[in-house]
């Protein structure tokens, strides 16, 4: 059976049922095949897990040459976006790139693309690598709060009609900020996102 009809359904059954969901056994049967033939491809669940990670950063398509071209701040602001993106784009599959450090091929070379920018941009070495694990953190946090809503919560209009509800005399700071309250996800994101690379600027700076 091909690697990428196994990985693909695995992937899909993160999809439909959650990352808790995927185990050898549910994805033979999905595949209607056996877990003899799972277990040729991989030792276990976490090299599964491993494979379908990758298959995420694999929808990250970037050029190394072109991220170099436009500057650190730019790429890791295109990276980050674009990995938002793709994993907003899978429901569950946040939550299995929590399990372990990604290492497959994709994953190696987005992060090789990214170091190699900050690097060139002056960024010691140590540095680089702690800002790069930090964005690649920082985004993923994000995905699995975008992605960890449920039908069970309020929807914006009624969380803003709380703030805007709530007595002026306990909480005035929070009355007066209640109209651009709450922020949109995504707002969130791109505004923390800046404040991180802005930070990075500064430690480079200082370094």
């Amino acid at each position: 059976m091909p690697l990428e009809r196994i990985v693909s359904t695995a992937l899909q059954i993160v999809d439909d049922e959650g990352a808790d969901a995927l185990s050898m056994r549910t994805l033979a049967q999905r595949l209607g095949s056996g877990t003899a033939t799972l277990y040729r491809h991989f030792d276990n669940r976490a090299a599964l897990v491993a494979h379908v990670v990758d298959r995420m950063f694999g929808a990250v398509e970037l050029n190394g040459d072109e991220l170099l071209a436009m500057g650190w701040q730019q790429a890791l602001r295109t990276v980050a976006h674009t990995m938002f993106e793709a994993l907003a784009r899978h429901r569950n599959a946040a939550r299995l790139m929590v399990e372990e450090i990604p290492l497959g091929p994709n994953a190696m070379a987005l992060r090789e693309h990214c170091v190699a920018a900050l690097l060139d941009s002056g960024f010691p070495p140590r540095l680089a690598a702690h800002a790069f694990a930090t964005l690649s953190r920082y985004v993923l946090g994000f995905a699995i709060q975008v992605n960890g809503h449920d039908g069970g919560q309020l929807d914006d209009a009624q969380v803003s009609a709380v703030f805007q509800s709530v007595d002026p005399a306990l909480f005035p700071a929070t009355v007066t900020v209640a109209g651009s309250m709450p922020v949109p996800i995504e707002d969130e994101f791109s505004f923390g996102l800046e404040l991180l690379l802005s930070g990075l600027a500064h430690l480079r700076d200082d370094a």
